[in-house]
């Protein structure tokens, strides 16, 4: 007859669940390939629009600089105006005081 208990000086072996085993590893591996997938998209582009030449008002562009944290925003304002010195600042780029100047 078997014993369920492990033998005196045997190491009973536990098997540890694999990552293709575990469901809340599945999706949490799913939802960080979203994340990462929307930075680079978004990012993307942001800087095709803060790096463009052609005009400083495209809608998304403008939306996505306006939306970004403080020290990105006025990275690509600043970007923006050494691009575009002559005309007014888009949404976002914009100074407190005045709309018509560049921040």
């Amino acid at each position: 007859m078997q014993s369920a208990a492990p033998e005196a000086g045997a190491i009973a072996r536990v098997r540890a669940p694999q990552l293709n085993e575990v469901p809340q590893m599945k999706v949490l591996k799913f939802l960080l390939i979203i994340v990462i997938a929307a930075v680079v998209i978004f990012g993307w582009r942001w800087y095709s629009y803060v790096s463009n030449t052609e005009s400083p008002y495209q809608e998304v562009g403008i939306e996505l600089n306006s939306r970004m944290p403080g020290p990105i925003n006025k990275w690509g304002c600043d970007k923006l105006h050494a691009t575009f010195q002559n005309v007014l600042p888009p949404y976002g780029c914009q100074a407190a005081t005045d709309p018509k100047q560049w921040r």
